[in-house]
Order: structure tokens, then sequence, then C-alpha cells
């Protein structure tokens, strides 16, 4: 039997009377079962153009509801070629707002970047 100390900032100090083996056995045992419950979000990513047809987005927007369902987040990339990179800024936003339009699942979305591939945003799933 070991003296192990549980707790060495309590006042005052907690330690128990067990074997060295069983206690270090409990604790990965614990860390075990904190990490099931744990749930891993992923970022998901759904890629559009300017040109991109109703009927695609509608695709992609299902797509994204069904990430949303699982509750990942959602990275909309609105891809940019050549000179559309400096078209209208608020033409492009009006763009992703027509997607985010279709998405019919509820979602609270943060500000929208631009990149050297064209602008994104991320959306996350409501609470």
């Amino acid at each position: 039997m070991d003296l192990i100390e549980i707790s060495p900032t309590a006042n005052p100090p907690v330690a128990k009377i067990m074997e060295r083996g069983k206690y270090f056995y409990e604790q990965e045992k614990k860390r075990r079962q904190a990490a099931k419950k744990q749930k891993d979000v992923e970022i998901k990513s759904v890629r559009i153009g300017i040109g991109t047809s109703v009927h695609d987005l509608e695709i992609r927007a299902k797509q994204a509801d069904e990430f949303l369902k699982e509750g990942n987040k959602i990275k909309v990339d609105l891809f940019l070629r050549g000179r559309e990179k400096y078209l209208d800024k608020k033409f492009l936003q009006d763009r992703i707002e027509r997607f985010l339009a279709i998405v019919s699942q509820g979602f609270e979305k943060e500000d929208i970047k631009k990149g050297p591939r064209g602008l994104s945003l991320t959306i996350t799933p409501k609470k």
C-alpha cells in the first residue's frame, strides 16, 4: 500500500492509502469516460461562386442543413477568379446572403472575411 496525495493545495492536504497501480488505473478510466462524452466539432466547407445557379445553391444549402443538424460549423466560401475579386463588395455580399437565405436550419453567422481566393463566412448552429 502507498500513501497517495490527492489534493496538495487543500488545507489540510488530502491523501489516500491505496495501491499506486490501482490509483493510476482509476485516473485513466475517468479520463477515458470524459473523452467519450466530449463532442468534436468539425468545420465543414461549402464553396460557391458568383455564377452558381439557384438549383446548385439549393443542393449546397441542403448539405449545409445536414452539417448544422450534426452540430458542425460551416465555412461558406465565395470563390472569386481574376477580375471578379475587384467587383463591388456589396454585390459580393449579396451573393453570400442569397445562399444564406436558402439555408433552413437556424444559425449564427460571423463577419465576412476577405481572403486571397475570395470571401468567406463561418456559420454555427443556433443553441
